[in-house]
């Protein structure tokens, strides 16, 4: 009975001895936490208060009833309907939608060139991999808006007047003040063909996956992207005739001074789509060159004793091993460009900073709505951008069985 209680009491541990509030590490985390939060309402109320107090002050009103009044400046290049008399809000969807042109062509020719700039500079071609290297120090060293600037001021500001303008093409006009080519129109029934498209994309997303199965249990290959190319294609084409082929041409026509009619790609949004794409390119290029160097050159090794060509061996072996280092810097050069956008106001490119936080902005005074507004989207872009190539990541993550 005795042994017994000699183990309990043993087993128990010595007593607790019990703690000072302050000296509890649990309690004084708590407490500063408390204090922290407390401070930080405490500073937003104060700085809400005195914004409210000078804007009173200097009889600025605020609000975003602004969005409502009419704007009364033109916008040069508007992808939705806009005019002199249309509101301030309209401007700011004119302004934002640039910004998502600008900001999605430039993401998806950085990519194509920088992978293939990346690639290019692991090549056992001397020439070529030298080239590359050359290509990567040159733009990735030279500051972003210089490159804006000589884009549009060196190369495209001496293009020829529109008397004078280059024609590589019957129908298409290249002068200082854009490119001009035939801007297809959509009749009645054309919806048929948008349908097909649709149709067509969903197919090969259906079509990559089986491939894919049967990659991993046959071991076989399927050509995705010629069929995925033929899809694309063939369907719409396919609908088009069912209808009657809904659509004509509008074709741009040449005058004494100007270029009128047409689908017209205005020097600033192709000056702004070069040097993002070429800046970003060259470190999207060492984020892949990286990727590629990650992965075991056993794999390449094991790829070549199955009888893989290099091609395949890259397509099939390396990049999808090496996309899990790539995407994590990839999604930050993605948010660069975005941003970088923003520096399209250097050249007048109508864009969200240069219109609404800018124009609208000095013709308002509506500093507050009109900054607070810029920041929340730029800040929504980026988190959306962020959100997908997180999801992209997970995919491409190793499993484990």
């Amino acid at each position: 009975m005795a042994d017994s209680s000699t183990t309990l009491n043993r087993s128990s541990g010595p007593p607790k001895t019990k703690v000072a509030p302050w000296n509890d590490p649990k309690v004084r985390g708590f407490f500063f936490q408390v204090v922290l939060l407390v401070a930080l309402l405490w500073f937003c109320w104060w700085l809400f208060a005195n914004t409210t107090a000078n804007l009173e002050r200097q009889k600025i009103a605020s609000g975003f009833d602004f969005l409502g009044t009419t704007a009364g400046f033109g916008i040069i290049q508007t992808p939705i309907d806009y005019s002199e008399t249309s509101t301030y809000g309209r401007a700011f969807m004119v302004g934002l939608i640039n910004t998502l042109i600008v900001s999605v062509i430039g993401c998806v020719v950085a990519t194509v060139l920088g992978f293939l700039i990346g690639v290019a500079r692991l090549s056992h071609n001397w020439l070529v991999s030298r080239l590359a290297a050359v290509y990567i120090e040159i733009f990735r060293n030279i500051p972003l808006l210089l490159q804006i600037f000589f884009w549009y001021f060196v190369v495209l500001r001496l293009l020829p007047h529109p008397r004078d303008s280059l024609r590589p093409f019957s129908d298409v006009y290249i002068n200082v003040r854009g490119i001009f080519t035939p801007n297809p129109v959509p009749l009645d029934g054309f919806s048929v063909v948008v349908i097909a498209f649709v149709v067509a994309v969903v197919a090969i997303v259906f079509l990559r996956r089986w491939a894919t199965r049967r990659q991993e249990s046959t071991g076989q290959t399927f050509p995705v992207f010629w069929t995925s190319v033929g899809l694309l294609v063939l369907l719409p084409l396919i609908g088009a005739a069912v209808t009657g082929f809904p659509m004509t041409w509008e074709y741009p026509k040449a005058t004494r001074f100007s270029i009128s009619g047409g689908f017209t790609i205005y020097p600033e949004l192709a000056a702004m789509v070069m040097a993002l794409s070429v800046y970003t390119a060259s470190f999207i290029a060492e984020i892949v060159r990286a990727g590629i160097l990650a992965v075991s050159h056993g794999q390449t090794e094991a790829a070549h004793s199955l009888g893989l060509r290099n091609g395949p061996t890259l397509r099939l072996v390396i990049i999808p091993q090496a996309m899990r280092v790539i995407i994590p810097p990839l999604t930050s050069q993605y948010l660069n460009l975005t941003k970088n956008s923003s520096l399209s106001a250097a050249i007048a490119y109508p864009e969200l900073v240069s219109v609404f936080a800018g124009t609208v902005l000095n013709q308002t005074g509506q500093a507050i709505e009109v900054i607070g507004i810029t920041m929340l989207v730029y800040a929504t872009i980026s988190l959306s951008i962020s959100a997908g190539m997180n999801i992209y990541n997970k995919k491409m993550a190793l499993v484990e069985r």
